[in-house]
C-alpha cells in the first residue's frame, strides 16, 4: 500500500506548484491564532476553497471562520491532525516558541512533512532556530511576516515578506496570493522577520511624522482635510498617511494595529542593529517615543495614538479622549 500511495503525493505536490491547476487545491489548513489579523486571513483561506480549522485560546474569536464554513477545535493538536499546512499568526517569539515547540505544540502533533508558515512579527535568531527543530523533526517552515493591518487583512492586500526555502515559497504562493497583494520571497529563514523589522521602523517614523504634523497645522487653525489632502497629493503622501489620517482627525484610536505590538517590534529592530554593531539613531529614538506611549497607558491603542504622544509632550492633549 505504501508504494501506491507515494506516486500520488508526487503528483500532488507538483500541483501545488502548477499555475493552471493550484487553484483548484483543496489544502487543509490549520490556522492557529484568530486574532485581529488571523481572523480574517483565515476566513479569506476558507472562502478560497480550503478546509480550514481555526485555534484561538479565546474561541469567541473563531466565529467569523465559523460562519465562513471552516471549524473552530479547541487545542493545537485538534488544529493539526491532518493539516497539509499550518499557519501561525500570534503576538510575539514566546507565543510562537509555545505553539511550535510547547508541550502538545505543532511539532510533537502535526504530521511529518507539514508546511508551517509564520505569519507573527518575532526575532530573526528565534526563526531561524525554530526552522532548525522543524527541519530536524520533518516539517518545512517559512517565516512570513505581513505588513498592512487590519485593513489589509480584512481585504486581503497585505504585503508578505518571506524567509525559507524557493521550493516552499513556491508551494506556499497559492495561500500568499489568498490573503496578500505584494508577496516577495526575500531569502533564507530569518530574512522576512529582518525585512519586517526594517518595516517597522519606517511605518513608525511615519506615523510621527504624520502625528506632528497634524499637531503643527492645528497649532496654526489649518483645517486638517484639506492640508493633508494635499500633503498626500505629493512626496509627502505614503499609505501611513493615507490609512492614518482619519483616526488622528477624529481622534479615534480603535487598534488595527496596537502600540504594545509595535514597542515589541521596535524592540527586536534595536537590538539586532545593536547586535550588528549599527547606528541608527532615528530609530533608537522612535522606539523611545512608542515605550512613551505604552508607559502612558496607550499601548492597547492603535500606533496612530502616538499622535496623543506629541499632544502629551506640547501640553495640548485632550485627558478625556
Amino acid at each position: 500500500m505504501a508504494a501506491a500511495r507515494a506516486p500520488r503525493r508526487q503528483v500532488d505536490r507538483k500541483l501545488l506548484t502548477d499555475n493552471h491547476s493550484r487553484e483548484q487545491i483543496m489544502t487543509n489548513i490549520a490556522f492557529i491564532g484568530l486574532g485581529i489579523m488571523g481572523s480574517p486571513m483565515a476566513v479569506h483561506l476558507q472562502n478560497a476553497g480550503h478546509s480550514v480549522k481555526g485555534f484561538d485560546r479565546n474561541p469567541a474569536q473563531a466565529q467569523p471562520l465559523v460562519d465562513a464554513g471552516g471549524r473552530a477545535v479547541t487545542s493545537i493538536a485538534d488544529a493539526v491532525r491532518g493539516a497539509d499546512v499550518i499557519a501561525v499568526m500570534v503576538p510575539d517569539s514566546p507565543h510562537v516558541q509555545e505553539v511550535l515547540a510547547g508541550e502538545k505544540g505543532v511539532f510533537e502533533t502535526a504530521e511529518p512533512g507539514a508546511l508551517i508558515i509564520d505569519f507573527s512579527s518575532i526575532r530573526p535568531d528565534v526563526t531561524q532556530e525554530l526552522a532548525k527543530q522543524a527541519a530536524d523533526r520533518g516539517f518545512r517552515l517559512l517565516d512570513a511576516p505581513v505588513s498592512g493591518g487590519e485593513p489589509g487583512a480584512v481585504n486581503a492586500t497585505l504585503s508578505i515578506m518571506v524567509g525559507g526555502s524557493a521550493e516552499d515559497f513556491a508551494s506556499a504562493q497559492p495561500l500568499f496570493d489568498k490573503v496578500g497583494k505584494t508577496v516577495v520571497h526575500v531569502g533564507a529563514n530569518g530574512a522576512g522577520q529582518t525585512v519586517k523589522a526594517a518595516n517597522q521602523l519606517i511605518v513608525a517614523t511615519n506615523i510621527q511624522a504624520v502625528a506632528e504634523a497634524v499637531v503643527f497645522l492645528e497649532a496654526y487653525g489649518v483645517e486638517l482635510g484639506p492640508a493633508l489632502d494635499v500633503l498626500g497629493g505629493g512626496l509627502a503622501g505614503s499609505a501611513v498617511l493615507n490609512q492614518k489620517r482619519d483616526k488622528m482627525i477624529n481622534r479615534e484610536f480603535a487598534p488595527g494595529f496596537r502600540i504594545d505590538l509595535h514597542h515589541k517590534d521596535m524592540g527586536i529592530f534595536t537590538t539586532a542593529a545593536r547586535e550588528a554593531g549599527l547606528v541608527t539613531p532615528a530609530g533608537s529614538l522612535i522606539a523611545q517615543l512608542v515605550a512613551s506611549a505604552r508607559a502612558n497607558g496607550d499601548g492597547h491603542l492603535d500606533h496612530s495614538a502616538l499622535l496623543r504622544g506629541i499632544e502629551r509632550l506640547s501640553g495640548t492633549l485632550d485627558k478625556e479622549n
